[in-house]
């Protein structure tokens, strides 16, 4: 494909992927507009959103990972990591209900969250490197989104689609590096009381670690490396789970704490405005 066919292909999947995120209508997968298995495209369809969203005034304040887990790799039949832009308005705080209606198909899995507190601009980065650079890490949940209907999503669809990203919480108690093994965490999420998803560390990828540098030598590769402040998402810990109106999730990581965020049921939206 030419250099300007390409061109077209990634400005029309980011139209139809900011169409669908505008009017809530999931769109066709994006992989039948861009050239075959090619997840450089779909990085540029990526790309055009986060310069088209810092160009409207949204704040970019870090990364997250995506498809760390062996079970959410297979639940999307994809073999590969891929990262997404967090900007501040996706960030939802604990005792906020997640709005009827803000996301499209939402699910939700628990993390690791990082914050950095220096730069992280190598190539190669050490563990070393990584653990003088992190401020704390903190439980996480993320609220993932896809605006592909039916989540029929390969890795060039999720890649175009920010990663699938939607919105995320944080727990509110940092805790230094020093003071957990990110690789030996165990996770329970459970979704209104009943556990629905577990997993440990050693899940992603196996660590979180792991994971923070596989992202921090990528985008330090691409010349856009991780900065001091960032905040890192590093993947899911288990597998996903779908969410609807109403729903309660609460995140326990062994070391870290809890994380919990609910899903406003239209009758409760309603009652409060």
């Amino acid at each position: 494909m030419s250099q300007s066919k390409s061109s077209g292909a990634v400005a029309k999947a980011a139209a139809a992927l900011q169409e669908a995120a505008r009017t809530g209508v999931p769109c066709p997968p994006v992989r039948a507009l861009l050239p075959e298995a090619d997840i450089q495209a779909a990085y540029a369809v990526q790309q055009l959103h986060v310069e088209r969203a810092v160009d409207t005034g949204r704040r970019l304040v870090g990364r997250k990972i995506g498809l760390t887990s062996p079970a959410v790799q297979r639940q999307l039949g994809v073999d590969q990591p891929d990262f997404g832009a967090l900007f501040a308005d996706m960030a939802v705080a604990q005792g906020q209900p997640i709005e009827a209606g803000r996301l499209l198909q939402p699910k939700v899995e628990a993390e690791v969250a990082l914050v950095l507190d220096a730069d992280l601009p190598h190539t190669a980065p050490t563990v070393a490197d990584l653990l003088r650079a992190t401020a704390f890490a903190l439980p996480a949940l993320e609220i993932v989104d896809s605006r592909i209907a039916d989540w029929d999503i390969t890795i060039v669809d999720t890649v175009a689609d920010n990663a699938s990203c939607g919105l995320y919480v944080l727990g509110g108690t940092p805790v230094p590096l020093d003071r957990v093994d990110l690789h030996t965490v165990k996770m329970t999420l459970t979704k209104n009381g009943e556990t629905v998803s577990e997993g440990t560390g050693a899940d992603c990828l196996g660590s979180p670690l792991t994971a923070a540098l596989w992202l921090a030598s990528t985008l330090a590769g691409l010349g856009d490396p991780l900065r001091a402040g960032d905040i890192v998402l590093t993947g899911a810990l288990g597998p996903m789970v779908p969410a609807a109106a109403g729903d309660e999730f609460t995140a326990r990581i062994e070391g870290l704490g809890t994380v919990a965020t609910t899903f406003a049921s239209a009758r409760t939206q309603g009652a409060g405005a």
